[in-house]
């Protein structure tokens, strides 16, 4: 995998742990300024590096099965000969790693990272459920709209996984979206908590989600919003809070997008069981449950994004399912950990477009495989050279 870099990418992403953490290099070694491209000091720390099979090894078989590779292993590699017999065992030795036992076991562990849920049989059905999409080869976006298999069980011992069901009375399932394991852990007032989750894991940004040029209304700072102001609740529309409030903040920077999707998560109670009625409270006094009032304004519906509408969680993960943020923001997530950085939201550990442009593409076209996506990680330039 070998693609061209811009030293400002570098610049943004450097200090991985296998190696840079930059788009790849080229062919010689270091990425190519374009044609009529000034030149600078990090397109020269590119061309430093060099491959190093054997360092990208031990990394690799950590990161994929959490064992150094064996004596066997190291001696294929070692007496493969030339750079190209290199790359062709350090290849096959790391699709072996990618079907192994071990590598299911992995992937529990970075997915209960990832979701920041695990431990019991409950709060373990989210990532076991990410683990097994993963490790079946199915597609990410099952994730979101998968309708049944979406509670399955891990077998720390065999590393194996069994299919199961949720329970918690949804009337359709959509992947993560309606686990009863995630409606508990991120249980709030108004549902915005649960919100959160799925905006910070699969959108890989924090809120505000949406951002567009900035609004004089009128207040001590600026709206910087794509939805109307107005497409919010407050007293004024029949609300319990006034999230058009201007006076000191504004906050329909980030609720503008908070409020149109929180009300779709709000049926489950703090158990995660579905409920016909809201079940999320107000923060208010005696903490009353929360009406559809209380997120929006009379004829506004629910949705993903501004002119993204979803009714529903089996709409919501459709159109997540189609939205190429989310695609990139699970390349950039799969990136960071192959390479050593840490959570994107969490450290601002963000990567470039640019730098993952190859991958993203590859992963859109090809059905959306994360392990084929690892794959093309673990074999980058970035990954090998050092």
């Amino acid at each position: 995998m070998k693609h061209a870099l811009s030293s400002i990418a570098l610049a943004a992403s450097i200090g991985l742990g296998a190696c840079t953490g930059s788009g790849g290099g080229t062919a010689a070694g270091g990425a190519d300024a374009g044609a009529g491209e000034a030149r600078d000091e990090w397109d020269d720390r590119l061309d430093e590096r060099e491959v190093d099979y054997s360092a990208a090894l031990r990394i690799a078989a950590l990161r994929l099965t959490g064992e150094l590779p064996s004596l066997a292993e190291i001696q294929s590699l070692a007496s493969a000969g030339g750079e190209a017999a290199q790359a062709e065992v350090y290849r096959s030795l790391v699709e072996g790693y990618l079907d192994s036992p071990l590598f299911t076991r992995q992937m529990v562990q970075l997915w209960r990272d990832i979701f920041k849920m695990g431990g019991t049989a409950e709060l373990d059905a989210a990532p076991v459920f990410a683990a097994e999409v993963v490790v079946d080869g199915r597609p990410y976006t099952d994730l979101f709209t998968a309708e049944s298999g979406n509670c399955p069980t891990y077998d720390p011992v065999a590393s194996s996984i069994a299919a199961g069901d949720c329970q918690n009375g949804a009337p359709v399932h959509a992947g993560v979206l309606t686990n009863p394991g995630a409606m508990a852990q991120f249980y709030s007032n108004l549902a915005f908590r649960r919100t959160r989750w799925v905006q910070e894991v699969f959108d890989c940004v924090a809120f505000p989600a949406e951002v567009g040029e900035p609004q004089d209304v009128g207040g001590a700072a600026m709206y910087n919003g794509v939805w109307p102001l107005g497409s919010i609740a407050s007293p004024a529309t029949g609300g319990s809070i006034d999230f058009q409030d201007v006076k000191s903040v504004v906050c329909a920077n980030c609720h503008q997008t908070l409020n149109h999707r929180a009300p779709l998560f709000a049926h489950f109670d703090s158990a995660g069981m579905w409920q016909d009625a809201i079940a999320v409270p107000l923060p208010t006094d005696g903490a009353p449950p929360a009406r559809m009032e209380d997120w929006l304004p009379s004829g506004e519906t629910t949705a993903w994004r501004h002119e993204v509408p979803a009714a529903d969680l089996p709409a919501l993960g459709a159109a997540m399912s189609a939205d190429p943020h989310v695609a990139e923001c699970a390349v950039a997530r799969m990136w960071n950990w192959g390479l050593g950085k840490g959570d994107i939201v969490d450290t601002l550990s963000v990567v470039p477009s640019d730098v993952i442009a190859e991958e993203v593409a590859d992963f859109t076209a090809g059905g959306y495989q994360v392990k084929a996506l690892l794959l093309d990680v673990f074999t980058s330039d970035d990954f090998v050279r050092f």
